[in-house]
């Protein structure tokens, strides 16, 4: 189980100071998301600014100090508990990181805040300790692939997010360069370098490993399959598939 203390987000913007002195009770878990402001653990300064991550564990001691004329957002999280326990000790976990500021990351941090703010015979804690988890798991792969050792580049691993995230779209390689601010050039012989496949190549894996599943879980044609995960046209579709696997999609499906 978890135990939460508090989930919440925060915001300053006027002078604000604060100070655990006998030390934190509970595991903090807290991403700069507006701003900046001033971070003292365990007697070490430190400057804050957007997309930086905060990892504390029980026991250190904590300030928090936004100055005159400094604006700080920041979601935070305190919680304890034997899985918190076993995912703190299973990695390093560094006070400071740098992580990119992820919709679904934040998603969940607020559907965690948002069940917390529900009534006590209300509140699902079972609900609660798999989001929580989620958000950790999240936040560990998110420092993993920005960190220096990670075998691709950063740069790479958010063209990979961004084809993820508009795979079953018409999207442009130019679109995904943009979204990483290189060239295309650049972008497309980094990709190609570090995955040995192009963007286009990676999106279709994408979208047929969508496309059977929705084959084997739904009743959709194979005209609504092909629409649905991004083909544009059932003959298009089944040209890839074809090319893929050997076979059409609809002999595929005959066969499940």
């Amino acid at each position: 189980m978890i135990n939460i203390g508090l989930c919440s987000y925060s915001f300053h913007a006027r002078a604000f100071y604060s100070e655990h002195k006998t030390g934190l009770s509970d595991y903090l878990i807290r991403l700069q998301t507006e701003g900046t402001c001033e971070i003292i653990v365990k007697g070490k300064r430190y400057h804050i600014e957007k997309g930086h991550l905060l990892l504390i564990k029980p026991g250190d001691h904590y300030e928090i100090l936004v100055k005159d004329g400094q604006n700080s957002g920041d979601y935070f999280l305190m919680c304890k508990g034997d899985w918190i326990d076993r995912w703190w000790d299973r990695s390093v976990k560094h006070t400071v990181s740098r992580i990119e500021l992820d919709d679904k990351l934040l998603n969940i941090w607020r559907h965690i805040i948002i069940e917390q703010r529900r009534p006590s015979s209300e509140l699902n804690s079972e609900l609660t300790n798999y989001l929580t988890r989620a958000l950790c798991i999240s936040i560990e792969r998110s420092i993993n692939e920005t960190s220096s050792s990670y075998t691709r580049p950063y740069v790479v691993t958010r063209m990979m997010r961004y084809i993820e995230e508009h795979a079953f779209t018409p999207f442009k390689i130019n679109d995904v360069a943009a979204h990483v601010g290189l060239s295309v050039s650049r972008a497309v012989h980094l990709f190609k370098l570090s995955l040995d496949k192009t963007m286009i190549e990676y999106a279709q894996e994408i979208r047929l490993s969508a496309a059977i599943d929705q084959m084997k879980y739904t009743m959709f044609t194979l005209d609504q399959i092909a629409e649905n995960c991004g083909f544009g046209s059932y003959p298009y579709f089944h040209k890839v598939f074809r090319k893929k696997y050997g076979i059409s999609p609809g002999v595929y499906r005959r066969q499940e």
